[in-house]
């Protein structure tokens, strides 16, 4: 069975400026004159992570992986202003363009299946393939379902942990209750929110729950950027600009290869949501995994993404693609 590739280090780091306010912290690995791939961390608000680095051959891909606003060691910490959708697709061209690539895979999971859909369908010309975990396309019915009623009936031990910061009186409307919590100007209201957020998610994302998962979940930094950009981007509709915005525009990205990978028994974001995108775009390879739930790193959904990656750099290989990930 594939598994990761061996531990690397980065062999560029640096932080980018992409607004006045906003700097985002980036890593390169792998081959310098590799194929270029870009990764999409979930959250939004979540963060990259060492492991994550792992997923490609180093010895054949130029590997891009960053921090998105807000979240992980970009600055400013859990900002939620000049944090949009479109912000985030914006920033993917900042990046791409810093760094002088022609085309790059754009590989996301979760919330990053959400971005790389958004910036493939709006910059269709500088994506050469995507490999998407997890579908989440940000739909109304998705948020009610995890966050207010549905999940709930599978994990009642959590949901009450989940409730607990937010008063009675508020829960007919989950998100807009926690939102309030999350952005209140005492940070005790806010940590408390934050941890029990995020801890429902992380307590949700395996098929067996993982007790590292949950705790890695519910630590201050990372679940205070978690729960406030999430609930920022759940609360605004994911600032999409009509309904269904990413499977109406799928006819912008019909012929860019693409790789579908999605756990059975995903709660988080139910298979569904997989399927949907697989019937609006047939041409997609779709592969449900019978035995695992959200997380990338469950067995059967790892060796997937792996055998994703690999297959994308052969078929580019064999299409006489140089390596040279560059602009002449």
């Amino acid at each position: 069975m594939p598994t990761l590739f061996p531990e690397i280090q980065p062999y560029r780091t640096n932080y980018l400026k992409v607004s006045d306010i906003h700097e985002l912290y980036i890593e390169e690995v792998g081959n310098p004159e590799g194929l270029p791939v870009v990764f999409l961390h979930g959250g939004p608000g979540g963060s990259i992570s060492e492991n994550h680095r792992r997923l490609f051959d180093p010895a054949y891909y130029r590997i891009i992986l960053f921090d998105q606003r807000g979240a992980g060691k970009s600055k400013p910490h859990a900002c939620l202003e000049n944090n949009t959708t479109w912000d985030l697709v914006a920033d993917l061209e900042i990046i791409r363009e810093s760094l002088g690539i022609e085309k790059w895979l754009v590989f996301g999971g979760s919330w990053g299946s959400t971005l790389a859909l958004a910036y493939s369908e709006a910059y269709p010309e500088s994506v050469s393939g995507l490999i998407l975990r997890g579908i989440f396309l940000c739909r109304p019915e998705e948020i009610h379902w995890f966050y207010q009623s549905g999940c709930h009936w599978l994990y009642p031990d959590r949901w009450e942990s989940y409730l607990e910061p937010v008063p009675p009186e508020e829960r007919h409307d989950m998100v807009k209750a926690y939102y309030r919590l999350l952005t209140s100007e005492e940070e005790s209201i806010r940590l408390k929110a934050a941890k029990a957020w995020s801890g429902w998610e992380g307590s949700t994302c395996k098929l067996i729950p993982n007790p590292e998962t949950i705790s890695d979940f519910e630590s201050d930094l990372k679940a205070l950027a978690m729960a406030r950009i999430e609930c920022h981007y759940f609360i605004n509709n994911c600032f999409f600009r009509k309904d269904n915005q990413l499977l109406s525009d799928i006819d912008r990205i019909r012929h860019i290869p693409t790789w579908i990978v999605h756990g059975r028994y995903d709660v988080i974001c139910p298979v569904k949501n997989a399927w949907d995108l697989h019937r609006a775009y047939p041409e997609a390879q779709l592969n449900i995994i019978p035995d695992a739930g959200h997380a990338y790193d469950e067995p059967g959904i790892l060796k997937a993404l792996i055998e994703a990656t690999e297959t994308y750099k052969t078929q580019a290989l064999q299409s006489g693609k140089t390596l040279l990930s560059t602009n002449s």
